[in-house]
């Protein structure tokens, strides 16, 4: 093997590693970054990505298929599913070029395999490429994969994970989510927006059960009313397979077939294989690497980012971190805080949260209360006949200071953004309702959902709101 020298060497080239090595070339470092699959990691080519691309082929397909409630006439409406996987490979792999040569201009060295640590300054990759890389500061930033169930083992064929599922060129008759998390619902309206059959089943008492209960109630419905059937509080007793799909059994003696399976129930860090123990860096029961504000692990000179660092499994996060971390490499003071992370879910309607729901700004102690606006009463909702949801705010009654914000409905991943800024700068909800909203637009919700909070609604009746 060869023998190369580095400041910086990352290990993962997803949204965390890949950014992390551009900031450090960026700050005079000399970078490696490995890489043992496609540049990219799972976001760009097994996840945020793939899906929204399919996602986007469906909401095509829902405004034809209500393209009479505008007054235009469409027949014989029709989709190919094989079609629009091509569509998004398309989308991938264009976006993995454009990524190659951003990393290329920005002078990285790519090494194509797998990162192994042989001492705490030395990186073995094996591979494509076969080099030993000494370098004085490492960043690893190596993800997660789909976590399995043993009750129900991924074959790839008819139970899937989320990677296998996006591969799929024919659609099931019928398909079992197991998981009503972010990734499972997601998966649940996509799929029975191109008519599949779906059946969602999930462990704890709600699904989206870290969202709050406005925003689990709501989804629930949702759910209900497009035909997805919900099982919460189900628990899996018994699966039998076959060539032609499986039947799943559940506690309360409920059976339930179909095609395929999709397992959503959460995923596994990355840190094994990859000579932690050989150089003493410490991990978690769990496999996560904790890490301290600048994303330093144990071992001063390595630093962890994204997934396996145990804290917000989000490619925004990770991109976040991966800054923090090559900041901190090249010797400046950065730290990394989490208080105002948007999370956003393709749902239809999409979901947009951030920091408290009102149940856990009470549970922190709080004296909160909430400002919510429904979509139905907002005029660019009505026109473009998307009604479904309501925008919200949770503030602290004595400050008016806003502790966080639950969206649902058309463009949530867009509107949330607002009320990033709002409590990532400490606004007030008079800071919102202060701020001209344009009119007629969706982010009006904001400023009407931030009038009610403080007892002084527009466009609802009057109501009685004591902030005493």
């Amino acid at each position: 093997m060869s023998e190369q020298s580095f400041d910086l060497v990352v290990i993962g080239s997803g949204p965390g590693g890949y950014v992390a090595a551009i900031r450090g070339a960026q700050r005079g470092l000399k970078t490696a970054l490995i890489e043992e699959r496609e540049l990219g990691g799972t976001c760009l080519n097994r996840g945020c990505i793939p899906s929204k691309a399919l996602i986007a082929n469906a909401e095509v397909l829902k405004k034809v298929r209500h393209a009479q409630h505008f007054g235009i006439s469409v027949h014989d409406i029709s989709f190919d599913y094989a079609s629009m996987k091509t569509r998004k490979d398309g989308l991938v792999d264009k976006i993995r070029k454009g990524l190659t040569g951003l990393i290329a201009s920005n002078k990285i060295t790519i090494f194509r395999g797998r990162g192994r640590f042989i001492s705490p300054c030395e990186v073995a990759v094996t591979g494509t490429d076969q080099a030993v890389l000494k370098t004085k500061q490492v960043i690893l930033a190596t993800g997660s994969e789909p976590r399995a169930l043993p009750i129900l083992p991924f074959d790839h064929q008819i139970v899937h994970d989320s990677t296998s599922m996006l591969n799929l060129t024919q659609l099931p008759k019928r398909l079992i989510v197991v998981g009503g998390g972010v990734i499972g619902c997601e998966f649940a309206c996509l799929y029975r927006s191109l008519d599949v059959d779906v059946t969602v089943v999930e462990l704890l008492p709600t699904i989206l059960p870290m969202e709050g209960k406005a925003v689990s109630d709501i989804m629930t419905q949702s759910f209900k009313k497009k035909g997805i059937k919900v099982h919460t509080g189900a628990r899996m007793t018994s699966v039998n397979k076959s060539a032609e799909g499986l039947t799943v059994c559940l506690e309360d003696g409920q059976i339930l077939e179909a095609d395929m399976a999709l397992v959503s129930v959460g995923r596994s860090y990355n840190t094994q294989q990859i000579g932690l123990d050989t150089i003493g860096l410490l991990t978690a029961k769990d496999g996560s690497i904790p890490v301290d504000q600048h994303m330093r692990t144990n071992i001063p000179h390595i630093y962890a980012i994204g997934d396996i660092t145990g804290k917000w499994l989000l490619a925004h996060v990770a991109s976040h971190q991966g800054l923090v971390a090559a900041d901190h490499a090249a010797g400046l003071e950065s730290t990394m805080h989490y208080e105002a992370v948007p999370s956003v879910i393709f749902t239809d309607p999409e979901v947009g949260t951030i920091g408290y729901s009102l149940e856990k700004a009470l549970e922190a102690g709080y004296e909160a209360t909430v400002g919510k606006f429904p979509f139905q009463v907002l005029g660019k909702s009505l026109a473009i006949l998307e009604t479904d949801g309501f925008a919200q705010v949770i503030l602290e009654k004595s400050t008016g200071r806003i502790l966080g914000a639950q969206v649902v409905g058309h463009d949530a991943s867009t509107l949330i953004a607002e009320m990033a800024l709002a409590i990532e700068n400490e606004l007030t909800v008079q800071s919102v309702y202060h701020t001209i909203h344009a009119h007629p637009t969706l982010s009006e919700a904001w400023m009407e959902a931030a009038l009610l909070a403080d007892g002084l609604p527009l466009h609802l009746p009057p109501r009685s709101v004591s902030r005493d």
